[in-house]
């Protein structure tokens, strides 16, 4: 196995791709996300336990929703055995992919250590009846807890995004595969970004359209009734692009199914 380099425009590709694959099976891609965060919401109801153990789930259900865009991608229906097949691999596949969890749990919790080491005055929740001002989001964006959490974050998140593919499909060790996923993040950076950038705009396009849907229904109240279903497929079709990075950032005869560089991959 070894690094592919892809051009830029290749992130967008990789954005199409998801949604494409996505509509192939949306019920099933929605359906599966939707279990794992039904998962971690009964998890969390569990003090303090409850959002480690959510969070050390984390790269089994990534690898999860990999496998179930794998088997759309191949024309067939992904069955709810899916979601866990990173658990259901070899002893040894098991293992590491549950060491992975450990760590990506402990690099999230110093995450928010971090955040909070550098929060200095915390800012109240928002009321849900108060009205959000500009003022109120420019504090937000401005704190520096926010802003020290998101630089600790982003190395740590591209250190697991490849990294439950590497340990089960290709039996990479949990040590291995952070620094492989981090260092094919870090070559493809031009297509991360690009990949990045086409799903803001996907996701703020979208939400334009939901305000004006909303404006049409007749306010705030119809607009919940299709909220919640659209940021459940949104989220799902995010994920389900995932899969498509992975393919494309490296080479190796034993991938799950030949790289995306054709229309019909």
């Amino acid at each position: 196995m070894k690094l592919h380099l892809v051009p830029a425009r290749t992130g967008l590709q990789w954005v199409k791709l998801g949604m494409k694959t996505f509509f192939r099976q949306p019920l099933a891609m929605s359906g599966l996300f939707f279990m794992f965060m039904a998962t971690v919401s009964v998890l969390s109801l569990i003090p303090l336990l409850g959002t480690v153990i959510s969070l050390a789930l984390v790269p089994a259900a990534t690898l999860g929703l990999m496998a179930a865009t794998r088997e759309a991608v191949q024309g067939r229906f992904p069955m709810p055995s899916t979601l866990v097949s990173g658990l259901r691999g070899t002893p040894v596949q098991t293992r590491n992919m549950l060491v992975l969890g450990a760590l990506y749990a402990a690099g999230l919790l110093l995450v928010l250590g971090v955040a909070t080491l550098f929060a200095g005055e915390a800012i109240p929740p928002p009321d849900a009846n108060a009205e959000v001002t500009a003022e109120v989001v420019r504090a937000s964006l401005a704190n520096q807890g926010l802003l020290a959490g998101l630089v600790v974050y982003l190395p740590v998140l591209l250190a697991f995004w490849h990294a439950p593919a590497l340990v089960h499909w290709h039996g990479v060790s949990p040590g291995k595969s952070l620094f492989f996923s981090f260092m094919a993040c870090w070559g493809n950076k031009g297509a991360m970004l690009m990949y990045s950038l086409g799903w803001i705009g996907v996701f703020m396009l979208v939400g334009l359209f939901m305000s004006l849907l909303g404006a049409f229904l007749g306010g705030a109240a119809a607009l919940n009734i299709v909220l919640y279903p659209a940021v459940l497929f949104m989220a799902s079709m995010f994920h389900t692009s995932i899969y498509f990075t992975f393919v494309d950032s490296f080479e190796s005869t034993e991938q799950p199914v030949p790289t995306t560089t054709g229309e019909d991959a």
